[in-house]
């Protein structure tokens, strides 16, 4: 509501004679009109000119009163993009398998009939090559085309993709633009004047008048699902919105979902595999090193094992890049009185705070509460606090003190808080002026370096601990994901996961490259256990101030559940959340699995309508989220 149609002044020179006499600035600013708006005399903006010359504001004044130029007022558009996305050439040739991907997806844009894809291609076997000509063939018949990314970060790769081939017919929009960038780009694209649409999740509501093709980015990835407030998930609304406007929809991904891959054996998706890299690049060799054989320093292992950190230097000696990932941000993930053993936690929230030396705090990462970065304990009031545990920020101040001569860097939410930040760290390893670099998921996913031969994974396995059954998948896809960063130029590529965990499944398939062999294991457990895509999911979250009252609510509602007859249904709970407390308020679930879909429609919409007292007063919040990304 607050924001503005911007609007600026613009010049342009009249068909009026000119008067025997004119001041001298007048005469320069009528000169330096002409010449910058020529040979088409278009009307030229004000700014432009004042810009150049400083006197020039007064002078355009005064020749509008004089009737040689004319002023005019006209609407602009607040640039989105600050610091141009990087230019991609177009590739001379495709490869045999994008020609063969295009066929088959080509016919159903000529059709202009809804058909669903899931182009299953391994990283860097050419996926947005596929989408960009597509995009061709969908813009030649007069339609848009929509491309969703998981997160900001991923944006701007693909923007840079679009806008090398697209230019000015591409717009942005996500949570990274301020209100009155995300005003123009919206009225852009409901006027037609932007034909392309680029953005994360909330982009799938862009009001793009006609699509006829919506790419889904790296699919499987979690953050395309809304958890609070509106609940959706962008992916499955993108199937929905082109069955509606009789799209085309390509889901794309190195590690398809398995409830996606599932729908592709069911034939609900048509699958497309591309099982070779561009360039015939062979995929990355993988090593493991078990964490618990490596020899400890003080009793703990150490961040590198001797294996990564003979790697790492060799890499640096050939003049090559690599890679460092670890899923953590921060210095320091616990805090410890040496005194009493007690922790150091956030007060709104049941987890302990993350140190960040950086910005000389601690933090919470989940309700931004902040603390002094030298604290006492809660407990004690002593103040020997042990810094325990690791993230990103001290892996990068270890390699600076092990590795004097690197040039290393850091890519994480805390270092690409802006675009220019983010693209100036992204350009420096394009240009190898990064030799190492340091980062979170954010590095995994859509980048390509050419240059990096070496990757490795510190602790690889952290997820699989979280209580949740996407676990094992979600292991698995990251692993892949940062594996496929390596080698993708002329050298090859090697990779080193570091897990306590060796042999366990997801990373022994992530090791051999066999998104195949994880989806036969999961998808037998899961048949098993009744988990999707054998059956819904519904979370039902319950969140109060009050503890106990919030236990009675969910307990009410797990029993008015457990009196409805439900023969296909598996109530769970309830139970404290894996993150029992956030935000100050205290949280319980209430699982409900059901294999007929009509009963758990009714029982779902039973609880709605008809919740504890304590949700009716508005003391206890009650939220039903429909097939849960995430159980925490």
């Amino acid at each position: 509501p607050t924001t503005k149609i911007k609007k600026e002044w613009c010049v342009r020179r009249s068909t009026t004679p000119l008067p025997a006499k004119l001041k001298p600035s007048e005469s320069k600013t009528l000169a330096l009109l002409t010449e910058l708006s020529a040979p088409k005399n278009k009307p030229l903006p004000r700014r432009d000119l004042t810009r150049l010359y400083k006197t020039a504001g007064p002078a355009i004044r005064s020749l509008a009163t004089l009737g040689l130029v004319i002023l005019s007022e006209k609407t602009v558009y607040r640039d989105p993009f600050g610091e141009r996305p990087p230019f991609f050439a177009k590739p001379d040739t495709l490869t045999p398998e994008q020609i063969q991907a295009l066929e088959i997806i080509s016919p159903a844009i000529s059709a202009k009939a809804f058909t669903s894809f899931l182009l299953h291609g391994v990283t860097g076997s050419g996926k947005t090559e596929v989408f960009l000509r597509a995009a061709e063939q969908t813009l030649a018949q007069q339609r848009g085309v929509l491309v969703l990314v998981p997160e900001i970060a991923l944006s701007t790769q693909l923007e840079g993709h679009f806008f090398s081939r697209f230019g000015d017919t591409v717009a942005v929009l996500h949570s990274g633009l301020s209100a009155g960038e995300r005003y123009d780009q919206w009225r852009r694209i409901a006027a037609g004047e932007a034909t392309i649409v680029i953005g994360a999740r909330s982009a799938i509501f862009a009001p793009l008048p006609n699509p006829g093709l919506i790419i889904v980015d790296e699919e499987h990835d979690g953050a395309y699902k809304q958890d609070d407030g509106l609940r959706y998930h962008a992916r499955d609304l993108a199937v929905l919105r082109g069955s509606q406007q009789h799209a085309v929809v390509i889901l794309g991904s190195a590690t398809p979902a398995i409830t996606s891959f599932y729908n592709s054996q069911q034939g609900k998706f048509n699958l497309i595999s591309m099982t070779k890299r561009v360039g015939k690049h062979p995929l990355p060799e993988v090593d493991i090193i078990d964490l618990k054989q490596v020899k400890t320093v003080s009793g703990r292992p150490p961040l590198f094992s001797p294996q990564l950190m003979a790697e790492l230097k060799k890499n640096l000696a050939d003049g090559n890049q690599s890679l460092i990932f670890l899923n953590r941000r921060g210095f320091a993930n616990l805090l410890l009185c040496s005194d009493c053993g007690e922790t150091i936690k956030c007060p709104n929230c049941a987890i302990t705070l993350t140190l960040h030396k950086g910005r000389n705090r601690l933090l919470c990462h989940y309700c931004d509460h902040q603390a002094n970065s030298k604290p006492l304990c809660p407990a004690c009031k002593s103040p020997r606090i042990k810094e325990m545990g690791f993230g990103t920020e001290r892996l990068e101040t270890e390699l600076t003190a092990i590795m004097p001569g690197a040039r290393i860097a850091r890519l994480d939410r805390d270092t690409s808080m802006s675009r220019t930040n983010f693209l100036s760290i992204l350009k420096k390893v394009h240009t190898r002026d990064i030799d190492i670099l340091v980062g979170t998921q954010m590095i995994t996913k859509g980048h390509h370096f050419p240059h990096v031969t070496l990757v490795g994974l510190v602790w690889a396995d952290a997820g699989l601990s979280i209580p949740d059954y996407k676990a094992a998948e979600r292991t698995f896809q990251l692993i892949s994901q940062v594996t496929g960063r390596a080698g993708r130029g002329e050298k090859p590529g090697h990779v080193i996961i570091q897990t306590y965990q060796p042999d366990h499944y997801a990373v022994l398939a992530a090791q051999q490259h066999d998104y195949k062999g994880l989806y036969e294991k999961e998808i037998s457990l899961r048949q098993v256990l009744r988990y999707p895509p054998f059956a819904r999911l519904i979370n039902i979250k319950f969140s109060g101030k009050n503890e106990q009252l919030t236990w009675q609510t969910a307990s009410q509602c797990a029993q008015q559940a457990r009196e409805f007859p439900h023969e296909h249904i598996e109530i769970l709970g309830p139970a404290a959340s894996p993150l029992s407390r956030l935000r100050e308020r205290y949280r319980f679930q209430l699982l409900l699995k059901g294999w007929h879909l009509p009963s758990l429609k009714k029982l779902a919409a039973l609880l709605r309508e008809q919740p504890p007292m304590a949700v009716r007063q508005e003391k206890v919040r009650m939220a039903l989220d429909v097939d849960p990304d995430t159980m925490l």
